[in-house]
């Protein structure tokens, strides 16, 4: 009785990990751009894309290209929210910064709060090359999981 109790409670335990996962990337862009000529957001896809549909397989006999257009790739459904630039004419801006980190938090408050778990983050720069360069972005994924 004992062993078939302890192995019910082992299955209650371990169970939800068995399950399925899904997980969700939103991504933001913060322009480095100076005098504040950039766009900054928070992008959140709403809509599904399966991977396979724009997958091939490439083979030295066959050079065969997945069917489908590029342009069916793009996600014409998702959520777009304004940031603010990190330069304005005056150089950088702080309070943008801080701004940014405002809205950034309300939106992993809001996915945690729905159910999601925050299990990764990963940013990347491209940065101003020098005076006659002009451009840059900071891009940050927020990976979550359900």
């Amino acid at each position: 009785m004992k062993k078939l109790f302890f192995l019910s409670l082992c299955l209650l335990v371990f169970l939800p990990e068995a399950s399925a996962q899904t997980y969700k990337v939103i991504t933001s862009v913060e322009s480095i751009v100076p005098n504040g000529l950039g766009r900054s957001r928070i992008i959140n896809a709403t809509e599904d894309k399966d991977y396979k549909e724009y997958t091939s397989v490439q083979t030295e006999d066959d050079n065969s290209r997945n069917k489908s257009d590029r342009s069916d790739i793009r996600v014409k459904n998702f959520e777009e929210t304004k940031l603010l630039n990190f330069y304005n004419i005056g150089g950088i801006r702080f309070q943008n910064i801080a701004a940014n980190d405002a809205l950034i938090s309300s939106m992993i408050n809001e996915m945690v709060a729905n159910g999601w778990d925050l299990v990764h983050v990963t940013s990347a720069v491209e940065s101003d090359a020098g005076d006659k360069d002009g451009q840059g972005i900071f891009i940050t994924r927020y990976i979550f999981r359900k």
